[in-house]
């Protein structure tokens, strides 16, 4: 139990009408998971508004109300809250709420389009193997030490994320890597967090059906810097064009990172193979069994953050050098008949691009490249036709299918897939709806020697259709597939 008047602290108030001495039992913005003697927080959502639910949150328990808009009618027992902004008050109630966790561990957060999954798990297994007790936060799982709690989103709710940070704090763990999305920066579910680092790996198409305008998904990737303190260090990708753009108005110590130019943390391919990478990093090589120009840029942020936190560069180096690839994001394997098959989470255009692009440097010209790929439903439809048309340019062989189709028809977002498959590459290119079945019409036309693309869902076990999650898993569909027909 806390005091409504310590969960308040950094809060805008507008107005208070009751009392302020109240014990809270906790936080809740969703009416259907209220408890007694919690706090009703009424926020403007995008599918719904909180303020429709306050009623409802106080005949279920609910003895303080904080919202934007006061009701016509106010029950006397019960205390309100207004506020200048209810999401930015949920956020700095939760952190308060549970005693700024993120003060009490090294947090670390990592944005962009592309690279923040592999980049936040492999620092937590680097710094794991330093012996370390390290929390996770990120798309596949979230994990507290070794113990993996499911996620459901890229970055949590505030209440959800400061409680997370709080069980880890509890737990022992040094440091959190969290990956922080544009939607959460922009929801203020990030908001109240103390963050020590914070990198940016790219930015890309993608999001436009939440943000509309790129200039819009941008700032709110910016939004993330410009709210770093002076204590913090901010990381940016300066081979990304708008690298430097994302710290123009922090006031965190900069540092750069790159490939193709000079950089504080500066990397350079010397072999990219099937059998890993051999890259040197501010002078020092080291081989990896990561593969491709991408992972490159997730070895050298890896580096950067972990010499930035004071751990040795050679150490660092020799823990870059046992690190494996994660669930989901480039994972082959070689069927007996030698068909190399790749599963990857790349959904959008620069990354289906990017993982297309290293299939090309490693491959030998004399084999099929075949890729199946899809897009999701109810998301920005504007990448889709993109995608196809990379996907056409990239591969030998194209076969368009279901993704994740949710409330959408997969035919109908398959169809507008089919509008960038260029003319001349239309006769390489299939549609096959079931994913399934498209999967085992690849490997059919796949012979000994050819790579094999499933793009899209990555470590993903489920196929939303229609609101449902049906079991589904890349990785083990096409090894079945490619056992069963003796491949």
């Amino acid at each position: 139990m806390k005091n409504l008047q310590d969960i308040l602290y950094k809060v805008n108030l507008v107005s208070v009408h009751g009392s302020m001495d109240k014990r809270i039992a906790g936080i809740v913005f969703d009416s259907r998971k209220m408890v007694e003697n919690a706090v009703f927080v009424a926020v403007k959502g995008v599918q719904a508004d909180g303020h429709q639910f306050i009623e409802k949150a106080i005949l279920t328990g609910a003895t303080v109300v904080v919202c934007e808009d006061l009701p016509v009618k106010m029950v006397p027992q019960v205390t309100y809250v207004q506020v200048k902004d209810s999401s930015v008050a949920l956020a700095y109630m939760a952190a308060n709420f549970y005693d700024n966790a993120s003060q009490q561990l090294t947090l670390v957060g990592i944005t962009g389009t592309n690279g923040k999954t592999t980049t936040t798990t492999l620092l937590h297994k680097l710094f794991t193997d330093f012996g370390f007790k390290v929390g996770l936060l990120s798309t596949v799982v979230n994990k507290i030490g070794e113990l993996e709690i499911p996620s459901t989103h890229t970055t949590p709710d505030p209440v959800e994320l400061n409680r997370l940070l709080r069980e880890m704090v509890d737990a022992g763990c040094a440091y959190c890597f969290m990956e922080v999305s544009s939607h959460a920066v922009h929801q203020h579910r990030i908001t109240g967090l103390d963050f020590k680092v914070a990198l940016f790996t790219n930015i890309t198409h993608d999001h436009l059906d939440y943000h509309k305008t790129f200039r819009e998904y941008i700032n709110a990737k910016k939004a993330f810097f410009d709210n770093l303190g002076p204590n913090a260090v901010a990381i940016v990708n300066i081979d990304d064009a708008n690298g430097m753009v994302m710290v123009q108005n922090t006031r965190a110590k900069i540092r750069t990172l790159a490939l193709q130019t000079l950089a504080d943390y500066k990397a350079k391919i010397m072999e990219n193979t099937f059998a890993g990478l051999i890259l040197t990093i501010n002078g020092h090589e080291v081989y990896t069994n990561l593969i491709g120009g991408f992972n490159a840029y997730n070895l050298l942020s890896v580096y950067a953050i972990a010499v930035e936190l004071g751990r040795d560069p050679i150490e660092v180096l020799t823990g870059i050098s046992k690190l494996k690839s994660v669930e989901g994001r480039f994972e082959y394997f070689t069927s007996p008949s030698k068909i190399t098959a790749i599963v990857d989470y790349a959904h959008t255009p620069d990354a289906l691009k990017n993982v297309l692009g290293t299939i090309q440097t490693v491959r030998t010209r004399n084999e099929q490249v075949i890729t199946v790929v899809g897009c999701g439903g109810d998301r920005d439809r504007t990448k889709r036709p993109v995608m196809a048309e990379i996907a056409a340019e990239l591969s030998d062989k194209v076969i368009l299918t279901s993704d994740n189709p949710r409330s959408e028809n997969p035919d109908d977002i398959i169809r507008e897939m089919q509008k960038g498959v260029p003319v001349e590459k239309s006769a390489r290119a299939l549609s096959v709806t079931n994913r399934a079945e498209a999967i085992k019409v690849a490997c059919a036309l796949a012979q000994p020697g050819d790579i094999l693309l499933i793009a899209g869902k990555g470590h993903e076990k489920y196929q939303e259709i229609n609101g449902v999650k049906y079991p589904f898993d890349d990785f083990e569909t096409v090894k079945e597939i490619l056992k069963t027909l003796n491949k």
